[in-house]
């Protein structure tokens, strides 16, 4: 496989966010089935996968398919987006596969558990396949949507006051952060969306507080890994305030 260069080794972004946009675009103009382009994301996803991985880049979280999207999509879109889901996951328990190959972890985030029961059941295994995995994390985010993200965490730390396990005056951000679906992994440095929209579309939106924004017309099933590459460099031109 070729290697990306002309890449600085000490301003690597060691935990990025992306949101796989433009897969339905892409259909279209090849002039397919709307699923069909969701079919091409997930195989574009599996070279991204690789290119991180060979970057360095620790923490990948990709948004795979949001909360507003399970309840919104068409029944035979929804029912092939899942469909390429569990079979992807097929893949994944491959021996071969990048994330053994490399020591990756696999956390599926979101409320999963509105999602069908065997595929909740094949997604649990293989986050127990990896679990002692400590080279590189793989969030996956389906069913999933900051907003219900906060909500939930909120939920979890008002039922542990209520209980008695917890003080108010103990809730901060450290706290807080172990609540969120992320459970206090790394947040990340750099957000990448593809599709051509500026938004970050209910992703990650506690944890972006801070993070560099990239943005690209090229729709999803297109990117390159010229293009990842060039994201980087751009990123890593950046000089990150936090606030300051």
């Amino acid at each position: 496989m070729a290697k990306v260069h002309s890449l600085k080794t000490g301003n690597m972004p060691q935990s990025v966010g992306i949101i796989m946009d433009g897969n339905r675009r892409f259909a279209k103009e090849l002039m397919k089935e709307p699923w069909k382009g969701h079919e091409y994301g997930v195989g574009k996803a599996r070279e991204a996968l690789e290119w991180a991985h060979e970057l360095g880049i620790k923490y990948l979280t990709i948004y795979s398919l949001s909360l507003e999207n399970l309840k919104s999509r068409p029944k035979m879109e929804l029912k092939k987006i899942l469909e390429y889901f569990d079979r992807e996951i097929d893949i994944f328990f491959s021996g071969d596969h990048v994330v053994h190959r490399t020591g990756t972890k696999v956390r599926f985030i979101g409320r999963t558990r509105l999602l069908p029961k065997k595929l909740q059941e094949k997604m649990k295994k293989l986050e127990e396949a990896t679990r002692d995995y400590k080279n590189h994390v793989l969030n996956i985010a389906v069913a999933y949507g900051g907003q219900q993200e906060i909500i939930d965490a909120c939920r979890d730390i008002s039922l542990k006051v209520a209980e008695g396990l917890l003080r108010p005056e103990q809730i901060d951000e450290s706290l807080f952060r172990e609540s969120l679906y992320t459970n206090g992994f790394r947040y990340p440095d750099l957000i990448i969306r593809t599709g051509g929209e500026r938004r970050l579309s209910n992703f990650l939106l506690w944890q972006a507080a801070y993070s560099e924004l990239a943005f690209t017309d090229i729709r999803w099933p297109e990117i390159t890994k010229e293009d990842f590459s060039r994201i980087i460099r751009d990123y890593q031109k950046r000089e990150r305030r936090f606030g300051k």
